[in-house]
């Protein structure tokens, strides 16, 4: 028999100075029996980073969504459509090989990935050669030390206070707070 999903509720109070985006977002992960609490993490911090994208890109006018993720390898992480459907975000977490990448670039705006890991630099080195091509792709290295305090955080119902501010984003509840700032390697 196979093992369900884990479902987790977060209400997450997003706080983008950046980009002058404020709202509060009741959001439902579904953490897949393989995935870990500090992918899943990612995952949440990678919506609080681009959530202004809601306004910013689509003038409120689409959603923004987690994917089916590990049960489903052909969704994104993350994904933000306008109201025609259109994908204006595709974003992944992790090391992703490259022609999913690629297929992601065809069908997205702009194709993000949050690599994370203490194998991230390996990943990279043997990746980042196949990915010049690709504009439309950002590649995002997360701090193995935020990424990990990030799944410390991880509760069945959370709530969450995520201010982005100067590109540093700080998640925070009553369990305390943690600061990420990723590094841009494409």
């Amino acid at each position: 028999m196979a093992l369900k999903s884990t479902i987790f509720k977060a209400n997450v109070a997003i706080a983008d100075i950046d980009h002058g985006y404020y709202a509060d977002h009741a959001l439902t992960l579904a953490r897949h029996p393989s995935e870990t609490d500090e992918r899943m993490m990612i995952r949440l911090a990678a919506l609080a980073l681009q959530a202004h994208r809601l306004q910013d890109d689509v003038g409120g006018d689409g959603t923004l969504a987690f994917g089916a993720g590990l049960s489903s390898p052909e969704d994104p992480d993350l994904i933000l459509r306008d109201f025609t459907g259109r994908a204006r975000l595709w974003v992944e977490v992790g090391q992703p090989e490259d022609k999913p990448l690629a297929k992601a670039c065809g069908k997205a705006d702009l194709v993000l990935v949050y690599a994370f890991h203490h194998a991230a630099e390996v990943w990279w080195r043997g990746i980042e050669n196949k990915l010049t091509r690709l504009d439309k792709l950002q590649v995002w290295r997360v701090p193995s030390e935020a990424s990990q305090a990030l799944a410390k955080l991880a509760e069945r119902s959370m709530q969450l206070q995520a201010t982005v501010q100067e590109g540093v984003l700080t998640l925070g509840s009553d369990k305390g707070a943690v600061d990420l700032e990723c590094l841009r390697w494409k």
